[in-house]
C-alpha cells in the first residue's frame, strides 16, 4: 500500500481492480481543513485518464505489475514480438497497446515490458535510441547556422525533423520521450 506521502509521478497503483499510472500529483494544504493530494491517473488497460483526490493519510493499493526486460524481435502486421531475456519465451503485443512506442522499435532493442496478470499492457523504451536515416533530401555543405530543418525518414518507418546537414545513411540519436532529434550518433 502507498500512503499519500509516497505519491509521485510514475507510480503504479491499482484502483477498482485495474492498474493505473499516476501521471500528475499535486499536494494541497489549504488554509483551513485537512491537507489532500490531487492526482491524475491513466489506465494501463483502457488508456482513460481519471482525476482522484485523496485525504492526507489515505492509502492506495500497489498495482501487481511486473517489469520484465525483453528484446524486440520483429513485427508482423500490427503484431510486435518480444522475447524474455531470462526464459526465452516470446510474447506478441498489438500496435494499439504500444501507442507511439512502435515508431522507435528496431530489432534487438531491449525494452521494459509491463505485465499485469502475466498479460502485456505496455512497454517502456530506453530514453534514447540510435536510428539510421533511410531517406532525406541531400545535405548542403555550410547549412549549419540557420537552424532550418527538413524531414528525414528513419529505418523504423517514422519521420523526424532534422537539421539541413543530415544526409541519408547517417545514424541519429532520437529522444523516445519527445520524438525529437538530439544529435548524430557516434558510429
Amino acid at each position: 500500500m502507498y500512503g499519500t506521502n509516497e505519491f509521485r509521478k510514475g507510480l503504479k497503483v491499482e484502483i477498482d481492480g485495474e492498474p493505473y499510472l499516476m501521471v500528475e500529483h499535486q499536494f494541497v494544504k489549504p488554509g483551513k481543513g485537512q491537507a489532500f493530494s490531487r492526482t491524475k491517473l491513466k489506465s494501463f488497460i483502457t488508456g482513460n485518464v481519471i482525476d482522484r483526490t485523496y485525504k492526507s493519510g489515505e492509502k492506495v493499493k500497489k498495482a501487481a505489475v511486473d517489469d520484465v526486460t525483453m528484446q524486440f524481435l520483429y513485427a508482423v502486421g500490427d503484431e510486435y514480438n518480444f522475447m524474455d531475456l531470462t526464459s526465452y519465451e516470446t510474447i506478441a503485443i498489438q500496435k494499439e497497446q504500444l501507442e507511439d512506442s512502435w515508431m522507435w522499435l528496431k530489432e534487438s532493442l531491449e525494452v521494459q515490458v509491463l505485465l499485469y496478470n502475466s498479460q502485456p499492457i505496455s512497454i517502456e523504451l530506453p530514453n534514447f535510441v540510435d536510428l539510421e536515416v533511410t531517406y532525406c533530401e541531400p545535405g548542403v555543405k555550410g547549412d549549419t547556422a540557420t537552424g532550418a530543418t527538413k524531414v528525414a525518414e528513419l529505418e523504423t518507418g517514422s519521420s523526424v525533423n532534422v537539421p539541413l546537414f543530415i544526409n541519408q545513411g547517417d545514424k541519429l540519436r532520437i529522444d523516445t520521450r519527445t520524438g525529437a532529434y538530439v544529435e548524430r550518433a557516434k558510429s
